[in-house]
């Protein structure tokens, strides 16, 4: 049994590195069409955007280059990132009667590339000090982790956006990002959700309780 799991591991590891091999070649292809075609000057090369998406916490070679191979690298196609959502089905869908929204779904989209966003999501959520996990954890407690995860996926295909169009390398906001609001837009939503509870609030400052 030992020698078939390990010839089955060969083959399949044979078969990982001739792939590897032909997406390295068809991406060194691509770049030098983009030399010959004297589009150099005004696109970036292929590699070097697998490269800076490679800064987004979550995203390694492979799944940047699976990423640039379904988005493409020109965003003009997309005239702001929440067209982008959209295209990819990283958008809930409207589900409106009698004037009330409700929750739905995705959008349907590209599988491939919600797929891949999801479980570069994972990765970014389990990444210390990171933007990404801090507002999985938050959102988790109130949609749940399919949706929370789901929303982190898409953070990260906005900052994706605005990289390949900027060219700007990924700028975390830090675990702290949330708690870095004002005290009174905290004091706002506690408020808020003592109310839901059937409290009655009235706030004060340490000051005027003294």
């Amino acid at each position: 049994m030992l020698e078939l799991y390990l010839g089955q591991y060969d083959a399949l590891s044979q078969a990982i590195a001739k792939i590897d091999d032909a997406v390295d070649a068809a991406t060194a292809r691509m770049d030098e069409e983009m030399n010959e075609e004297g589009e150099a000057a005004h696109q970036v090369s292929f590699r070097s955007l697998i490269l800076l998406l490679c800064s987004v916490p979550g995203i390694n070679i492979l799944s940047a280059t699976i990423i640039l191979a379904e988005i493409g690298r020109d965003m003009s196609r997309f005239p702001t990132a929440g067209h982008l959502l959209a295209w990819a089905g990283m958008c809930p869908g409207q589900n409106e009667s009698a004037g009330k929204r409700k929750s739905s779904r995705l959008r349907k989209g590209d599988p491939w590339l919600k797929t891949i966003l999801v479980q570069c999501a994972w990765a970014a959520t389990r990444k210390k000090d990171s933007y990404y996990g801090a507002q999985f954890k938050r959102l988790r407690a109130r949609r749940g982790p399919k949706k929370a995860i789901c929303a982190v996926a898409a953070s990260m295909l906005t900052a994706i956006y605005h990289m390949l169009k900027d060219g700007t390398h990924h700028q975390d906001l830090g675990a702290n990002h949330f708690d870095r609001r004002s005290s009174e837009a905290k004091a706002r939503h506690h408020v808020a959700q003592l109310v839901r509870l059937g409290f009655r609030v009235e706030l004060q400052t340490a000051a005027q309780a003294a």
